[in-house]
């Protein structure tokens, strides 16, 4: 599997498939603002959705129009099938190499 994911496209991606069907840009945002406990700019959510869309890893749909909203709809995310493989990939990654510490007793710093 031939595919590029950073860091942040990688938590904003397990974020929109942890959120099935109900990932918009400020449920993400929340959502990964508590889970790391870090701010987050939500122009970068839209960036990362916008590649990752880009990359086949996740498609769109428009909800409905609310008023309070002003009219305008929200834009939902579902991971693909290509990005739900993506996502088992690099797990499985990450998983590999963690597995290989060694298992011996770490001093506290």
């Amino acid at each position: 599997m031939d595919y590029q994911l950073g860091e942040f496209e990688e938590l904003v991606l397990l974020t929109v498939a942890a959120q099935h069907d109900t990932a918009y840009g400020v449920s993400i945002l929340e959502f990964l603002t508590t889970e790391t406990k870090k701010k987050i700019n939500i122009s970068a959510i839209h960036v990362a959705l916008k590649r990752l869309q880009k990359k086949g890893f996740v498609n769109s749909r428009e909800g409905g129009i609310t008023a309070e909203r002003g009219g305008r709809r929200k834009k939902y995310y579902v991971v693909t099938a290509y990005g739900k493989q993506v996502l088992d990939a690099q797990n499985d990654l990450r998983s590999r190499i963690y597995n290989k510490i060694p298992q011996i007793s770490f001093s506290q710093v």
